[in-house]
């Protein structure tokens, strides 16, 4: 049977299970958006294509299948590269196709032409151009299985207009198997020198902690991990991404690591004998100076990439596989034990938790971001799926929000894109409608990807919005604080009024500038039945603590002053 191009397209792409696409039209991708019509597949049409991308992204990473995004040549196909990025980054597999001029018209500078294969070369896993209408489902096929595979990323598929066109013979049951060596599927063994070489290890330590990274989410290895923590009483610290890995509730469970990390985790992990690292690639944010970092500890290092492994820290056992293969094959060789001197040194480092416990913090008359995490904590019973955009609002998150199930801290972490948080909730609510999606964004990301809200208005979504609004590009000026002499350079912002932004969109909107508001606003938000903005007009300048200064030791953290410990310890 005879099918143009375009058709071919999207069959694939319904044979693939895609239901539901993130997109913009215009000129080179028109065949395909006519052809689109006669099958049953959603598009939701973004303001941007930047938000296409985040979408894409933020579908994925709530659901754990392949997100796909779509948009025209030249100016639609760059606007999809920072989202790109942000999914090569946190290794999200999404899918984006993007229309290119005819054939012919390739190298003459045509309009809208751009080379979107090689500006996207370094920010992709792969990506093809496809100038043939028989190539249309093979390279699909393809790039399904490369999006998916081993370290997940995202692929381009770049498709001129004349292959959309055009007609060819059909059938996908001939289509050919993905080439295996693009897709690259890790080992699904471990060689048994290093099954014995990693045991040896956890058995003699005295002061382990494992390491969770985001690639224990990606594997679905948390019960490999939870058993493995639980069987030789070895704590969990957990990376920015990890988060949701292992659960807040757990009595193992540390908290997050590096940076912004808990300064006890940090301190524990400077002190520890052995690191256990999980599907985290060690990270500068993570480790501070990597000369100092963790000098008294072996390390055992496990990823499906093997690119990582010795690439920023040299570890003493290295495994190149799936976690869950890996895991599966070590755990039951750990013999039982319990670390009690060990966690009884770690929580003699929690001096100053106090400070976790915003709710001992009196009430100053002022609204600090951090009571609007534990409030929405509290409110949410922490179930909610959360969406962070980047900058002080995703730290105080980290600290605050406890995770106890997979993927529901959805964060823009090797990238820090800001713009993230309001297309990747879309995507997470599209991908998970039943779920309690809420987005919490900083008033100078939000307004990067503010027209989104028009999406949400035309596609009738619940997505709950937390604007932190400080006045401030608030990581930025945090940085100018304690390294600038607060000389504050292009930090302060003038935002708009942000409840009536969403009422001109259509949606519900609040204000709260005091702390007795919040729990009565999260609760109004959560009993409507549709989105609702919330503008939290909270302290400008409040800080992240603990904070590891780039580069410095990571027990060289800045913490929070003495007389604030005190004060809520008082309390």
């Amino acid at each position: 049977m005879k099918r143009t191009g375009s058709q071919i397209l999207w069959e694939c792409l319904v044979r693939e299970g895609v239901t539901d696409v993130f997109g913009y039209p215009g000129g080179a991708i028109l065949p395909a958006y006519d052809a689109m019509l006669d099958f049953p597949i959603r598009h939701i049409l973004v303001r941007h294509e930047q938000g296409a991308t985040h979408m894409a992204d933020g579908f994925a990473r709530a659901s754990g299948r392949v997100g796909v995004a779509i948009a025209t040549s030249g100016p639609g196909a760059t606007n999809m590269v920072t989202g790109i990025a942000t999914a090569m980054m946190d290794s999200s597999p999404i899918v984006c196709i993007t229309g290119q001029v005819g054939s012919r018209l390739i190298g003459t500078d045509a309009f809208q032409e751009t080379d979107i294969t090689g500006i996207t070369l370094p920010v992709t896993k792969h990506n093809y151009l496809v100038t043939r209408a028989e190539d249309v489902a093979k390279t699909v096929r393809e790039a399904f299985a490369v999006a998916a595979s081993g370290r997940p990323g995202p692929v381009l598929i770049d498709i001129t207009k004349d292959a959309q066109q055009a007609s060819c013979e059909f059938e996908y049951e001939k289509t050919p198997a993905p080439n295996a060596r693009h897709v690259g599927v890790p080992r699904a063994t471990i060689a048994e020198s290093d099954r014995k070489a990693a045991l040896e290890l956890i058995h003699s330590a005295r002061r382990p902690i494992i390491l969770a990274g985001h690639g224990i989410l990606l594997s679905g290895a948390m019960p490999f991990v939870r058993e493995l923590a639980e069987r030789a009483g070895i704590p969990v610290a957990m990376t920015l991404l990890g988060i949701g890995a292992f659960p807040a509730s757990h009595p193992l469970n540390l908290g997050m690591m590096g940076m912004h990390g808990e300064a006890w985790v940090n301190t524990a992990i400077q002190e520890a004998d052995l690191l256990i690292a999980l599907g985290m690639r060690f990270d500068d944010r993570v480790t501070g100076n990597v000369r100092t970092y963790a000098r008294q500890a072996r390390k055992i290092h496990i990823d499906v990439d093997a690119a990582e492994i010795g690439k920023i820290v040299q570890v003493d056992v290295g495994i190149v596989g799936d976690l869950c293969d890996v895991l599966g094959a070590l755990v039951p060789g750990v013999e039982s034990g319990r670390q009690e001197d060990w966690i009884a040194r770690i929580d003699a480092l929690k001096g100053d938790s106090a400070v976790r416990d915003i709710q001992n913090l009196p009430d100053d008359g002022h609204l600090y971001a951090a009571h609007v995490m534990n409030d929405l904590w509290r409110a949410t019973n922490g179930r909610a799926v959360v969406v962070t955009d980047v900058g002080q609002h995703q730290m105080w998150e980290a600290q605050y929000y406890r995770h106890d199930s997979p993927r529901t801290l959805i964060t823009s972490g090797g990238l820090g894109t800001m713009g993230f948080a309001l297309p990747a909730a879309i995507g997470a609510k599209v991908s998970r409608p039943d779920a309690e999606v809420w987005t919490i964004a900083g008033d100078g990301g939000f307004q990067m990807t503010m027209p989104e809200l028009a999406t949400i208005k035309q596609e009738g979504l619940d997505v709950k919005i937390a604007v932190i609004n400080n006045g401030y590009l608030g990581m930025v000026r945090q940085w100018q604080e304690f390294f600038y002499d607060r000389r504050y350079a292009a930090t302060p912002l003038l935002s708009p009024d942000f409840a009536k932004i969403a009422e001109a969109y259509g949606l519900r909107a609040m204000t709260v500038k005091t702390r007795g508001e919040v729990v009565p606003a999260i609760e109004a938000a959560r009993a409507h039945q549709g989105t609702v903005l919330i503008d939290f007009q909270v302290e400008q300048e409040d800080t992240v603590y603990p904070m590891v200064p780039a580069g410095a030791d990571l027990h060289a953290m800045i913490r929070r002053p003495s007389a604030l410990v005190e004060t809520a310890a008082d309390e």
